[in-house]
């Protein structure tokens, strides 16, 4: 596995990404303030993404983490989350935001096994800012659950 940023005019992931977030235009209003990686199978074909926007000097936000329907399950969703955290670190940012649906339970607990902490709701994100209903594991994604993490050296797996 390989994960380098998306080359200047390189075709961004669309199936990827639009997995993650299905609004084509919410995706492109951010794909452009942030920096996009990939994760590269051996053969080159593109398995995974996490799109990393800066919000201050000091923040940066996760936007879009996915990972190819076919290669989930295996641990690669864990690798480009920390890959994502540690490029912040690097870059110096002190502390990293990620929101997610209520309804994404599976990205939940991933969230929080890494090291993320639930710091708020905000309710009904979905109702207002996405046309068509949203459902994922029997449940209606209606609120974007907010989380945050420190970056300060307390992270295991950054140490």
């Amino acid at each position: 596995m390989d994960i380098r940023m998306l080359k200047v005019g390189e075709q961004p992931p669309w199936h990827l990404l639009l997995q993650a977030d299905p609004s084509k235009d919410l995706v492109s209003g951010y794909l452009d303030k942030g920096s996009c990686y990939v994760m590269e199978s051996e053969c080159s074909d593109t398995i995974g993404v996490i799109l990393l926007v800066p919000v201050s000097s000091h923040i940066i936000e996760i936007m879009n983490l996915a990972v190819d329907e076919l290669h989930q399950g295996k641990g690669l969703g864990t690798i480009l989350l920390k890959h994502g955290i540690q490029t912040a670190a690097e870059k110096g940012y002190s502390m990293v935001e990620i929101g997610t649906g209520n309804s994404s339970i599976f990205q939940l607990a991933l969230y929080q096994k890494v090291g993320f902490r639930i710091t708020g709701i905000d309710r009904d994100f979905f109702i207002r800012n996405y046309q068509e209903p949203i459902f994922e594991n029997g449940i209606q994604c209606r609120d974007m659950i907010r989380l945050s993490m420190l970056l300060n050296g307390e992270n295991r797996f950054l140490e």
